[in-house]
């Protein structure tokens, strides 16, 4: 991906995968991991059993749909998954009967508040059939009787999910994490894994560097707990900042859910390059939490882990409804989020302690880092190398002295990297 036109392929990526009907098992999203691969072949397919133990839960049966939908004694088609998958409610059983219209109300899902959207709605932990339709649709049926079907399947099978590590030059691990089991959902759904997917390819045109990188494609919830059970004391050993990466592919705004206690690497530099970059952002605690990094961040697994959205999941009117479609995110957005994440790597690749390898201030006219005209508005540039001089006295790591000089890191990068080259400044 071109980074001028890597929001553009992120969400090209995004339209291709729309259509498909996932969910937290099933062949929806292994289609939807074979398409990510396609971009980034290197990625690692897992299939775990139904039934297998993971900590406290269990990997559910595996579900998969062709189809289903609601006719009135004419044979008129009501709703049709064909037209929109989140017309079935998610993991429902099969069924194909004539039901009366007071049982079929029993089994209809809407949201009264939003009139003219479909919700999103599953049944993931106990078995039942229903469907979900806008509310104007459901003030429709005024039949006495209809014919439901659902072409599904509920069996034993697999939870899959991907997994791709990038070998740096330390054990030291930066871990991002993304889900890949909604429907047809734009921004809660794909802009995660698609701005993933370009993160990962950004890394590998690297030549080296410095951390780690781990990278999942999971099933929200019971596919972190799964990962979790399988790689805890690994990650534990080595995981120093982590993201999962949710709803950033919208206009609106940038936000995240911090750690738990607020204090990690992970928060320092996502709040760094947040507030130099876009100020506007917000900041929710960890008790806001409702994706993976709840269970990054539960007790006995301790990860610092935080969740980077645009438009937090659960705070933007769309989430959970046929309105999250291709039209809420855009190329701009997708484009914005990758570049706070980039920013993001870049700042925790070159995030040390620093020292001066002379005392007092060097000379620095005679390497060609000072004005030898000295005239009024001559120094500015040369006065931001000093600051950070008398600020890399072992004390501060990179996000410490950018913090106290209120300067960006990116902008801060290009004078270590001069002092660095003539010697004048050392990792500590």
């Amino acid at each position: 991906m071109e980074v001028k036109n890597v929001g553009q392929a992120i969400y090209d990526l995004a339209g291709k995968l729309f259509p498909i009907c996932r969910s937290i098992t099933g062949n929806g999203f292994r289609q939807s991991l074979e398409m990510i691969r396609e971009v980034v072949p290197e990625i690692q397919v897992f299939e775990v059993p139904s039934g297998t133990q993971v900590f406290d839960w269990t990997v559910p049966k595996e579900w998969n749909i062709n189809g289903g939908w609601i006719k009135n004694k004419r044979g008129e088609t009501i709703v049709d998954f064909k037209d929109c998958n989140l017309h079935v409610l998610g993991y429902s059983v099969p069924i194909h009967r004539m039901v009366s219209r007071e049982e079929l109300l029993e089994h209809v899902y809407t949201q009264p508040d939003q009139p003219d959207w479909i919700p999103y709605v599953t049944s993931y932990y106990k078995e039942r059939w229903g469907f979900c339709m806008s509310e104007r649709q459901k003030q429709t049926l005024n039949d006495d009787e209809y014919e439901v079907c659902i072409d599904s399947t509920l069996k034993e099978g697999s939870l899959t999910y991907g997994e791709l590590i990038l070998s740096g030059e330390t054990e030291d691990e930066i871990f991002f994490s993304t889900y890949l089991c909604h429907p047809s959902m734009a921004n809660n759904e794909l802009s995660g894994p698609c701005v993933q997917t370009a993160l990962i390819k950004y890394l590998q045109s690297l030549p080296s560097h410095r951390y780690t990188y781990r990278f999942v494609f999971i099933p929200e919830t019971i596919g972190s707990i799964t990962y979790l059970s399988r790689n805890l004391d690994m990650m534990q050993r080595h995981v120093k900042a982590g993201f999962v990466l949710s709803c950033v592919g919208d206009d609106r705004t940038y936000s995240y859910v911090s750690t738990k206690y607020e204090n990690t690497l992970t928060d320092r530099v996502l709040e760094n390059v947040l507030k130099f970059h876009y100020p506007n952002y917000i900041r929710y605690t960890f008790m806001k939490r409702a994706s993976d990094e709840r269970q990054y961040g539960s007790a006995g697994v301790d990860l610092p882990v935080c969740a980077f959205c645009r438009s937090k999941y659960h705070e933007y009117p769309e989430y959970h409804t046929s309105a999250d479609n291709m039209d809420l995110i855009s190329p701009k957005g997708l484009q914005g989020a990758y570049e706070v994440m980039v920013k993001v790597i870049n700042a925790l690749e070159n995030n040390y302690y620093y020292q001066m390898t002379c005392k007092c201030e060097p000379q620095l006219g005679k390497r060609g880092l000072y004005p030898t005209v000295s005239q009024k508005g001559t120094y500015d540039a040369a006065r931001v190398m000093q600051h950070f001089i008398a600020y890399a006295d072992g004390k501060n790591d990179l996000i410490g002295i950018s913090n106290i000089l209120n300067i960006p890191i990116d902008e801060l990068i290009p004078i270590k990297d001069k002092l660095m080259a003539h010697q004048l400044l050392s990792v500590k």
